[in-house]
């Protein structure tokens, strides 16, 4: 008697898009079936293995690189594959949602990269899914054209040599996509994100002299960078290409990851391309892990947390220092700013910053760096040119100098800045702010001149919750309590409503978002991520 045939994935709840065959058809479906089949269960118990050294954190207050690994940190032969001559060249890269006018204007920016964004500037609707995945799959047969219906405006690509190489981030491994099941049970929206644009563009990226690209997102340990790599070597032994094509950059925004930078590496060594320092997430990943572990562990307000802050200054040179021991691409952070079409003096000031910021990251030795809106990338290119030239990166810097110990990536009270009444007061604008238009679908959005997206929404929260239960004393002299939370929540709910008027506010979902961001930030049991219970009320 034959075996029965496998079971297939079922689109479940989702209204029909325009054109969704062509992303959706039956091989892709069945491809991304059988890495759900094969990855899931490993999946699940990496991130019960999360919730089991958050809980030896919350008992020790402390981490350490690990013993078990001290190996391959001695161990000075290995290194990971050389990069292929589209991703040699990273110097300015632009992040953003795949959208189609953003699709276009990305690629046409002038920066060297874009990243493809799938996971904190994209709300996770099915359209977003399904329609960014389209958008891409369009891009690289140049049918990506684009009309805006409000301004008439046309939007086509440049010359292929001119568009930037895309490296697509998928959702984190914590995020199920509830539209896709098998056996009624969701598939892991990084592998229908991976899988879905890894089966229609791998061949065609080849053809055109790139390959797929990848950042991955929310990393905690090694063990979950060698599950990727597993996923890897089976997709590209099933479609039948190359195995090292795919290349994967990995992005230290969890403060364990911070420890197993060299061990991350390892894992994916063959298809490693570099690791990327995520701050907006590092720092939400420190008060996740940390909250409970007293005063020294108390952040100050976000914006104060500078990348020259000693404990995140020891993070970025320790990340360059093992990216380029072992030949791997260093990329910098975010330059989140916005630029103001009203306010010339506004921009001064900010651009002023950006490149301070971009100088630093490219004298310390990084080989590229991250912007948000296309007219940075002239600033960062600026830096970087002065620093490379004509060199693609600067690995040959090994940065021998630094010695980063343990502690050092723990010293949160080494800086000196506190909390203050106008860091709560911006924390609940900008929580409410994203939170409202991420669940009207959009994942990365403008607040006070700077591109919000899930991160610092995260950070925005945690920062509430942490300073409620350390009782933590503003500048002010008031104690952060959760009345004085729904205090501020509530006096800026009457001022975005004053603003807009009770009808446009009436048709947005700002009570909703107040309701969700004061849930987060004030019940007691600490969500691990916002947009999981975010996801339950995402219409879509």
């Amino acid at each position: 008697m034959s075996a029965p045939a496998p079971s297939s994935l079922a689109v479940v709840d989702a209204e029909p898009l325009p054109r969704q065959q062509e992303v959706l058809t039956d091989a892709a479906l069945a491809f991304v079936a059988e890495l759900h089949r094969r990855f899931t269960p490993r999946r699940d118990e990496l991130l019960a293995r999360r919730a089991e050294r958050r809980a030896e954190i919350a008992r020790t207050s402390t981490l350490d690189f690990l013993p078990e690994t001290a190996a391959i940190r001695a161990d000075d032969s290995w290194r990971v594959a050389p990069a292929p001559p589209a991703l040699d060249d990273r110097r300015v890269e632009i992040t953003g949602p795949t959208d189609r006018k953003m699709t276009i204007n990305a690629l046409n920016s002038g920066a060297r990269v874009w990243l493809a964004d799938f996971e904190d500037a994209s709300a996770p609707t099915w359209e977003n899914v399904v329609l960014g995945q389209l958008n891409l799959m369009d891009a690289y047969t140049r049918r990506v054209d684009f009309t805006d219906e409000r301004t008439g405006k046309s939007y086509a690509l440049r010359p292929d040599a001119e568009l930037a190489t895309v490296v697509m981030r998928p959702r984190g491994w914590h995020l199920d996509e509830r539209h896709l099941r098998l056996d009624g049970t969701p598939v892991p929206g990084a592998l229908v994100d991976f899988g879905l644009y890894f089966f229609h563009n791998a061949q065609r990226l080849l053809d055109i002299g790139k390959g797929p690209y990848f950042y991955l997102p929310k990393t905690e340990s090694h063990l979950e960078a060698r599950l990727w790599n597993d996923v890897f070597v089976f997709a590209q032994d099933h479609i039948g290409i190359p195995q090292g094509t795919i290349r994967a950059t990995v992005l230290i925004e969890t403060i364990t990851a911070a420890y197993e930078m060299e061990e991350i590496l390892y894992e994916l060594r063959d298809h490693a391309s570099g690791l990327n320092a995520g701050r907006w997430d590092y720092l939400f990943s420190i008060v996740k892990n940390f909250r409970d572990g007293g005063p020294r562990f108390v952040l100050p307000d976000r914006n104060a947390v500078t990348m020259t802050a000693p404990f995140m200054r020891a993070y970025t040179e320790l990340l360059v220092r093992t990216c380029h021991k072992r030949g791997a691409h260093a990329i910098g952070g975010m330059a989140a700013f916005i630029p103001s079409r009203r306010d010339p003096e506004v921009n001064k000031v900010a651009f002023e910053k950006v490149r301070a910021d971009k100088d630093r990251e490219a004298h310390d030795g990084f080989d590229g760096s991250w912007v948000a809106h296309p007219d940075l990338v002239p600033i960062a290119m600026e830096s970087f040119d002065r620093v490379l030239g004509d060199r693609p990166h600067q690995k040959d810097r090994l940065r021998e100098d630094v010695d980063v110990k343990a502690a050092d990536l723990l010293a949160v009270d080494s800086l000196d800045a506190k909390p203050t009444y106008a860091g709560l007061v911006n924390a609940v604008q900008v929580g409410i702010r994203y939170i409202e238009a991420w669940l009207r679908g959009l994942g990365a959005v403008a607040i006070f001149n700077l591109m919000e997206d899930a991160a610092t929404a995260e950070i925005s929260r945690s920062q509430i919750w942490q300073w409620i239960n350390a009782g933590v004393v503003l500048d002010n002299g008031e104690t952060v309590t959760a009345d004085l939370a729904r205090r501020v929540a509530a006096e800026e709910l009457a001022s975005i409503r004053a603003d807009l008027g009770d009808e446009a506010f009436a048709s947005g979902n700002w009570q909703q978002a107040h309701d969700l961001l004061l849930k987060v930030a004030l019940d007691e049991d600490y969500a691990d991520f916002l947009t999981l219970p975010a996801y339950e009320q995402l219409k879509g």
